[in-house]
């Protein structure tokens, strides 16, 4: 077992053992283990250097490596919590928690804000959220009027924005959060349910995906 776990160590930078991870992380032994085969397919799958770069990841996701979206941008530059434009396996499971259905609430609400806080001032503006907005649209093939994305910019900033100062802070958000917890939609399991089907050696035991089948 040591040989096997310096050999993986060798092969993949950022290699942790399972249980340690399983330890830290809201995934059981057996799940880190399968999200480990999963890391190796991705990360192999365009470059076999034992790192998921950004082409990889998006291809992996959201199927398309091609395509210039900022929803995949900004899901793997928060994955990417070294800024070395690259995920290695320790990233890969520690950022995929924020995922898991029993993962704190709080971590999701976290991980959302920094979604849309695209330029990491601390705040939400507008024009994040417009940009964020279009780039989901796009990524599930929807189409909304300027007017109508406008509207929902109107009513988002006039619920969310107590204080009227043109932004949203870390505490309005959590508050409109919980007011509107379908906004945690994206933060549960759909794309990890993608990725059960584009390699099925990964078996995601969760409620959530007993409930789905």
């Amino acid at each position: 077992m040591g040989c096997f776990h310096s050999t993986q160590r060798r092969q993949f930078p950022g290699y942790e053992d399972p249980v340690t991870l399983a330890s830290q992380t809201a995934f059981s032994v057996s799940e880190v283990e399968a999200l480990f085969e999963l890391y190796k397919s991705i990360s192999s799958s365009l470059v076999d250097d034992g790192l998921i770069n950004k082409e990889e990841f998006q291809l992996a996701l959201f199927k398309n490596r091609k395509k210039e979206n900022l929803f995949a941008n900004r899901i793997f530059d928060l994955f990417d919590v070294k800024n070395k434009g690259s995920i290695d396996f320790g990233d890969f499971v520690r950022s995929l928690n924020v995922f898991h259905p029993n993962a704190p609430e709080e971590d999701k609400i976290d991980f959302s804000f920094k979604l849309y806080d695209l330029d990491g001032t601390g705040f939400i503006e507008r024009q994040e959220v417009k940009q964020m907005l279009i780039a989901l649209l796009c990524e599930s093939d929807m189409k909304l009027a300027d007017d109508t994305i406008e509207i929902i910019l109107d009513k988002t900033f006039l619920e969310a924005d107590v204080n009227q100062d043109g932004k949203i802070d870390k505490n309005e958000w959590q508050n409109f959060v919980s007011k509107n917890p379908s906004l945690l939609k994206i933060m549960t399991l759909p794309y990890l349910r993608d990725i059960t089907t584009t390699f099925p050696s990964f078996v995601f035991n969760s409620e959530v995906d007993e409930i789905a089948t």
